[in-house]
């Protein structure tokens, strides 16, 4: 059987869309009909017109998308496709942690559970995360989770004092950067560039910091021919796709030898499930109503102000 071919057919049949994040397997993002980063897929879930969102990425996101298109079933290709960033912030601890610091701005990054989501009063990505904590007043007291790479880059690009909640990302958090360095010395005309939820070592070596989707538009933008990529492996797949002349290396973990900066989540998604799921429309996605609607609220307010920014 031509996977391919039956996931065009079914979608077309029960008008059905995928989205993909850019760390899922190449050959899910060549089939899909939009890839994108967290912020994104967050303005594509809201906007799509089709009847059935397939979400080949992660749980929260396939939760996000149900939440901003509350009438569209949405599937995940794999339940079991999780995130370690969401799961070390529960909501229980999170929820004691908010009421130490009352009268304070909650910003949560997407990257969270529902329930997060309901005790936030604005969502962010690493997009435009920087761009959210700008908009408010310079004296705004504010709380940021679940990611403290991330926050504490925030803080320090805008001058803020964010209070952070300590999580992180199974990935991003253990590039090593002795391991980095000593790639940096084999290739020194490559340029180092690192998404934000990784350690403040490793960013302040980099030649770029930005999100999945800016260091993509860096990396074909750039005059330089070659660049170690601190961020998930599955965003090489566009960059060669965009820069086919520019060799890209993947930064290791720990081991020189180790080029295996997988997201285990993401690398979940295959053709067989996205095709499943689609002949079977499930497993389906649901958010409690009263859990959406509450929500619903910081994740749309993170919209509006992205589309104010113009991001």
């Amino acid at each position: 059987m031509d996977l391919v071919k039956e996931i065009e057919k079914l979608k077309k049949e029960k008008n059905a869309v995928i989205l993909a994040h850019f760390y899922v397997r190449p050959e899910i993002q060549d089939i899909a009909d939009f890839v994108g980063d967290s912020l994104a897929l967050s303005q594509q879930a809201a906007k799509t017109n089709a009847k059935i969102i397939v979400f080949a990425g992660v749980h929260f996101m396939a939760e996000t998308a149900k939440i901003l298109s509350p009438d569209k079933k949405v599937l995940l290709p794999d339940l079991n496709a999780g995130c370690s960033l969401a799961d070390s912030a529960p909501a229980k601890e999170f929820k004691e942690f908010v009421d130490k610091y009352p009268n304070h701005t909650v910003i949560s990054y997407v990257n969270t559970t529902a329930e997060i989501k309901a005790l936030s009063d604005i969502i962010c990505t690493s997009s435009n995360a920087k761009e959210i904590v700008e908009s408010l007043p310079e004296n705004e007291k504010i709380i940021f989770g679940p990611d403290k790479n991330l926050g504490n880059y925030v803080n320090s690009v805008t001058g803020r004092n964010m209070v952070i909640w300590q999580g992180q990302c199974h990935v991003h958090d253990e590039f090593s950067l002795d391991g980095i360095l000593k790639l940096k010395s084999q290739h020194p005309y490559a340029k180092i560039i690192a998404h934000p939820e990784c350690k403040k070592p490793i960013l302040l070596v980099s030649d770029f910091i930005g999100s999945t989707a800016a260091l993509l538009k860096y990396s074909y933008e750039d005059v330089a021919n070659e660049y170690i990529v601190v961020t998930e492996s599955g965003i090489l797949h566009k960059m060669k796709q965009k820069s086919p002349n520019k060799t890209f290396y993947v930064a290791p973990l720990g081991n020189i030898n180790c080029a295996c900066s997988d997201c285990n989540f993401m690398k979940l998604n295959t053709l067989e499930k996205i095709y499943n799921c689609l002949l079977t429309e499930m497993p389906e996605i649901n958010v409690d109503k009263n859990l959406s609607d509450k929500a619903s609220i910081s994740i749309k307010r993170m919209l509006e102000i992205s589309e104010n920014l113009g991001l």
